[in-house]
């Protein structure tokens, strides 16, 4: 029989009674998770362009720059296809945006909204009207970026604004 194994070099969790001996320790390697990629050939997701989209509309907004698009110019890395369209895209329609979402809020003005459920709203509401993506995939994209960036209650104000939207455009 072979040598009992200190039980201090043990963990805890076993749990082990003071007849019981350990033969054998076997460390194992922790698997060790996959690196994160996505899209094809690093280009990246439609989720990932929302997402960079949608801090490229909220800057613009805050630095209170017309057109949006103008956010384009001063950017390190320039962003996939994808967000530049839809950054572009809210640039040249900001004002039938505004006009679309604000006739589906009957008890929040645009103004008075948070400036990222706008810039969301405003991205969204082009896509919904200018693309082929699924209503349904358009919404959710968007109440999980609401959800996540936004206040807890973004996420159900998206929804039921974007909702309202993709009646009138759809």
């Amino acid at each position: 029989m072979p040598d009992p194994i200190d039980p201090t070099l043990l963990p805890p969790e076993l749990q082990l009674d003071d007849g019981d001996v350990v033969e054998a320790i076997e460390e194992l390697e922790e698997p060790q998770p996959e690196p994160k990629t996505s899209g094809f050939d690093g280009i990246g997701t439609r989720r990932e362009a929302r997402e960079r989209a949608l801090s490229l509309l909220y800057e613009a907004e805050q630095k209170s720059l017309l057109p949006l698009a103008a956010v384009l110019d001063d950017v390190a890395l320039a962003p996939v296809e994808f967000a530049r369209f839809l950054v572009v895209g809210v640039s040249d329609h900001l004002e039938d945006l505004d006009e679309l979402i604000s006739s589906c809020s009957h008890r929040w003005p645009l103004e008075r909204m948070p400036a990222l459920d706008r810039a969301l709203l405003r991205m969204s509401a082009f896509e919904l009207g200018h693309t082929d993506v699924p209503v349904g995939a358009c919404i959710s994209e968007a109440v999980e970026l609401a959800k996540r960036y936004s206040t807890d209650d973004s996420g159900t104000f998206v929804n039921g604004m974007l909702s309202a939207i993709a009646k009138k455009l759809r």
